[in-house]
């Protein structure tokens, strides 16, 4: 099984991390990709080489709360040089995050812009990170031309017309832990809907721990009872979740 999306550098994992990654494959998540971010403690350094040691997949970018530093830490140059190492499958997380605001959204949806501008240039799509903005969210994917680049909204929780219209700009849609929270009824209802082949699942981990975890610290393994909670709702086999999710996942990056 595939954990689309996941945050294995974070201090969190500082005490068991080999044992996490040891217990995941254990539990076939075989695969894992871990993100490499430009932030304010470059924590893309502490990322590759975790990487590179335990044989996982990456995608490096600049997360909209950071958008206020992306150009004091080398910008694209830097991004580019990042995008060319090994194992890195897109850019990102990159995107809009209105309900912090840690950075000004004039600053997130003009660094969003560059990266998406970036990706094009690379040949790489995009892993978008949304919240509170989805208006501002569909203007920039349809205004960049995003289906040139193609991408993944990860950890979804917006509406089926968003999805929708991502999703004819050649995306895949991503579900985390929340879609398993009680009172997620309505993005339930979004990933019953989406086509099998248009979904992945993920953990964004250490956050957004599943059903029965939530609240403890998410970890890769966990990405099993999303996929669980996905088949119940759909009324499939978990067998053919997992076998779609992976599928999506590979196909997508012509792994």
């Amino acid at each position: 099984m595939i954990d689309s999306h996941a945050h294995l550098d974070m201090d969190r994992f500082d005490e068991d991390r080999d044992d996490v990654i040891a217990r995941a494959k254990r539990e076939g998540v075989h695969t894992i990709l871990s993100l490499a971010m430009i932030d304010e403690t470059d924590s893309y350094q502490r990322a590759f080489p975790l990487v590179a040691e335990h044989d996982l997949l990456t995608a490096v970018g600049c997360h909209p709360h950071d958008a206020k530093i992306f150009d004091a830490k080398g910008g694209e140059e830097l991004l580019k040089e990042l995008a060319s190492r090994n194992s890195v499958l897109a850019i990102g997380e990159i995107g809009l995050d209105y309900h912090y605001n840690l950075s000004s959204p004039e600053q997130q949806q003009e660094v969003f812009r560059r990266q998406i501008r970036l990706a094009r240039e690379l040949g790489l799509p995009v892993i978008v990170h949304h919240r509170d903005a989805e208006a501002d969210l569909a203007r920039i994917l349809e205004e960049e031309s995003v289906s040139e680049v193609r991408g993944i909204l990860h950890s979804y929780t917006a509406s089926l017309a968003t999805a929708e219209a991502a999703i004819a700009h050649g995306f895949l849609i991503s579900f985390s832990g929340i879609v398993t929270f009680k009172n997620a009824h309505a993005l339930q209802e979004v990933s019953r809907a989406l086509p099998l082949d248009k979904i992945l699942v993920e953990t964004d981990c250490p956050y957004l721990a599943p059903e029965p975890h939530r609240g403890k610290r998410n970890e890769p393994v966990f990405v099993k009872e999303t996929a669980g909670f996905l088949a119940r709702l759909r009324g499939i086999s978990e067998d053919d979740v997992e076998a779609a999710t992976d599928g999506n996942f590979r196909e997508f990056f012509g792994l």
